[in-house]
């Protein structure tokens, strides 16, 4: 089994552990708010809302997964004279507090 088919298991069986948790969740929560718990109301609405973030990332994570854009992007270099003196500074108060550490 190559590395892509068991990606994408694992986004399958993702979706269908975070459907099943919000399917009896939402069941859960409807019994508590039909019997007076009005708490749970805002529950039975929040529920379906993350089943269908889910479905949303679970298409988002297969499309990159078959398309193949999982690469990171390269970082960006950026030859800034005040990053480098930024970075020298912040270099030289760590290496003060060594020294001082050491001291004690």
């Amino acid at each position: 089994m190559s590395e892509k088919t068991r990606n994408v298991l694992h986004l399958h069986f993702g979706l269908f552990l975070a459907e099943a948790i919000c399917i009896s969740a939402f069941v859960v929560e409807i019994s508590r708010a039909l019997s007076g718990n009005i708490l749970s109301w805002a529950y039975v609405i929040e529920w379906p809302i993350l089943g269908t973030y889910a479905v949303y990332m679970w298409r988002k994570l297969l499309k990159e997964e078959r398309s193949g854009e999982s690469a990171p992007p390269a970082p960006v270099v950026d030859d800034d004279p005040r990053l480098a003196a930024w970075n020298d500074y912040l270099a030289r108060v760590h290496s003060n507090e060594h020294s001082h550490r050491e001291e004690s």
